[in-house]
């Protein structure tokens, strides 16, 4: 009983910030002004402490420009967790537009949707994603193109990026400075979490949203810890598929030792 009461109260508190929070929102991104991307943050941070979600940082984002950061994604809340940590903007499939509150909190990034089956419109697509590094801003890719059980990476897809050589010719440097960055679900309440429990953390997109969310909130404590590795300089000599398979290599390596426990 005391555990849903919890959960209830984290529940309307968030509700309360996000209403505060969503007009401010609007206007920054109206006037177009930087704070459009630290509220995110904030609310992001406060949305993972509501939740129960504990996260370790291991490493830094690279400060060179453009910036691409190119992870595994195992749950909805790998976007908490990663927009808690930097300002970003995430990459997503263009039917989350239409998901009940987290298409309209995806709006409210300023998040870049893309349609994955309409071959016919991917150019302007990779060119606006492309526009967004060269503008500076830390553009987060999931090229698994769906969420896992979080225990692997799954093969990663490498026809977005080609946003990073859309993005070359627009860098004041003529290059892209591509960043793998591994999310590991490690913990819940304070013990490691194994393979069993891992799916607790994960959400596989055959499990609904609304149970699978107030089980996080019932369990209330998750430890992830994020790795982030070193960049890769993707240049117009670059070859997306050798760049792509050094990611996925990185990515593959970071998420299964600290999977281990190292």
């Amino acid at each position: 009983m005391i555990n849903w009461l919890r959960v209830a109260l984290c529940m309307t508190l968030l509700v309360v910030a996000t209403l505060v929070m969503a007009p401010v929102q609007i206007l920054f991104l109206w006037l177009d002004v930087p704070q459009r991307r630290t509220l995110p943050r904030l609310w992001h941070r406060m949305a993972c402490r509501l939740v129960g979600i504990r996260v370790r940082v291991h490493g830094t984002p690279d400060p060179q420009r453009p910036l691409m950061l190119v992870s595994n994604h195992a749950s909805w809340k790998d976007i908490l967790v990663l927009g808690s940590i930097a300002d970003v903007v995430f990459v997503a499939k263009s039917d989350v537009k239409a998901w009940p509150v987290f298409g309209v909190l995806a709006r409210l990034q300023a998040t870049i949707f893309i349609e994955r089956e309409q071959k016919r419109t991917t150019g302007n697509q990779v060119n606006e994603i492309g526009k967004r590094l060269a503008d500076g801003e830390i553009v987060v890719l999931f090229p698994e193109g769906t969420t896992s059980d979080g225990n692997r990476l799954l093969e990663i897809k490498t026809s977005l990026f080609g946003a990073a050589a859309a993005a070359v010719p627009l860098s004041p440097t003529g290059a892209v400075h591509v960043q793998p960055v591994a999310i590991a679900y490690t913990g819940i309440h304070g013990m490691p979490m194994g393979r069993y429990h891992r799916p607790v953390a994960a959400w596989p997109g055959d499990i609904p949203l609304g149970p699978h969310l107030l089980g996080i909130l019932h369990e209330g404590a998750v430890d992830v810890d994020v790795i982030y590795g070193e960049q890769i300089t993707y240049t117009a000599q670059s070859n997306r598929k050798v760049v792509s398979r050094q990611v996925e290599k990185s990515i593959r390596e970071m998420l299964a030792l600290k999977l281990r426990g190292r």
